[in-house]
């Protein structure tokens, strides 16, 4: 284990990436699946918030959500590239249904986080199949190296950033790396590394999680102090709220949790993955 730890984080330095990690079984993705339709189904039409909660921050208000960002087998990793004290920033599903138009446009999440540091780490894991026709993510390898670059705001109507963002610089798409994962595995990537994705051509969902880890060094740089979840070692710093475990599905003291962790974020958490 020691030895494939230390494969990925050369990997993840080098590249700004590295996939894919099986951190569950095939079987056992389709479960938190199926758990998170049977919150859709029940939530969505009579919740108004239900899409911004989900969007936002997911793990403080489905416990399933919060137990796969505990997960030894998605933490070990993380924790081989930021260290033993890790944080949960916030939890996005990210769904693209079946023949979307929707899509990515090329990005760095670190844009518009605003946060004073790089010690973040997303995990995307796979709740379905990310193929290149379902519209995987795609990575540009080694540009997490370079600083955050110039972006705009096109508010194109099928881009599922929510205002439509999108690096000025060329993006020399030809080395771009197809993330394709199997229902239960995960990739990891960093705040700066260039990445998109396009539309789902298939007849099934693309669902996938975004797990932003960062470590408790990191700090809002307007002061703000928003909301995470510790969910390794200790925080020593108190840059950050933290939250609890959610009581349960919805459960009304964590939505109203979310509600101010959303708040507290603001125009932080709309810089999506993919």
């Amino acid at each position: 284990m020691a030895d494939e730890l230390t494969a990925i984080t050369n990997s993840y330095n080098q590249n700004g990436y590295y996939f894919p990690i099986d951190a569950m079984s095939v079987e056992q993705a389709l479960v938190y699946r199926s758990q998170f339709e049977a919150a859709e189904r029940e939530y969505k039409d009579k919740d108004p918030d239900f899409d911004a909660l989900v969007f936002g921050h997911a793990n403080m208000v489905m416990p399933f959500i919060d137990e796969i960002t505990r997960l030894s087998s998605v933490l070990d990793p993380v924790r081989a590239i930021l260290g033993t004290d890790v944080m949960v920033w916030g939890a996005n599903l990210f769904i693209k249904e079946a023949y979307s138009p929707n899509y990515v446009s090329w990005h760095q999440d670190l844009t518009y986080w605003g946060l004073d540091g790089v010690d973040k780490v997303t995990a995307w894991v796979a709740l379905s199949s990310a193929t290149v026709r379902s519209g995987c993510m795609r990575y540009v390898p080694g540009t997490h190296t370079q600083e955050i670059a110039v972006h705009r705001d096109t508010f194109a109507e099928n881009n599922q950033l929510s205002r439509g963002q999108e690096l000025v610089v060329d993006v020399n798409e030809a080395e771009a790396v197809d993330v394709v994962l199997a229902p239960g595995q995960i990739a990891l990537h960093h705040g700066r590394i260039f990445h998109a994705s396009s539309a789902n051509q298939t007849d099934d969902r693309r669902i996938g999680l975004a797990i932003r880890y960062i470590s408790p060094r990191m700090q809002q740089v307007s002061g703000v102090k928003t909301y995470c979840t510790l969910v390794s070692g200790e925080d020593r710093y108190g840059h950050f709220h933290l939250t609890e475990a959610p009581r349960g599905v919805m459960h009304p003291t964590d939505r109203e949790m979310a509600h101010r962790a959303i708040t507290a974020g603001g125009k932080f958490l709309f810089a999506a993955t993919c």
